[in-house]
């Protein structure tokens, strides 16, 4: 027992950081302070749920010229909407809340400034009790 060294280690494996851990604040401040050469980029939507980018026929689309346009809910059908929901005593968040939809939504439709979807005033004809649809074709064809 005498031959043996108690004071030296032998360290059969080391492993460094995992990606996760060499890639986080913490590791990238270390590597700076060492004077390491750290590089870093952004990536483009990375971690967002963005799977459609704007092309140009979006932008085209988006400011209406006279060939390409979004039809609107006009103001007649944001009135009868605005009324509807009044008399149920909803509040715009109410009536989102109701319908599954953002408040927001309800704003835009309200205003005229919504781009019609048959499923969203399908739920807000539900919900307030009053037909939307003549309204938006009749509007829609004139």
């Amino acid at each position: 027992m005498a031959e043996s060294d108690w004071d030296t280690v032998t360290v059969l494996r080391k492993k460094g950081p995992t990606a996760a851990q060499a890639k986080s604040k913490q590791a990238i401040l270390a590597a700076q302070r060492r004077g390491e050469d750290v590089e870093t980029s952004k990536k483009w939507a990375a971690g967002q749920n963005k799977q459609h980018s704007i092309t140009k026929n979006t932008a085209k689309l988006d400011r209406e010229t006279e060939e390409l346009h979004h039809d609107r809910v006009t103001l007649e059908v944001g009135k009868v909407i605005q009324q509807g929901r009044q008399s149920k005593g909803l509040t715009q968040k109410d009536l989102a809340t109701k319908i599954n939809e953002k408040p927001q939504v309800i704003a835009d439709y309200e205003s005229g400034r919504a781009i019609p979807n048959n499923q969203v005033l399908g739920k807000i004809e539900r919900a307030i009790g009053e037909c939307l649809w003549g309204l938006w074709v009749w509007a829609a064809t004139a």
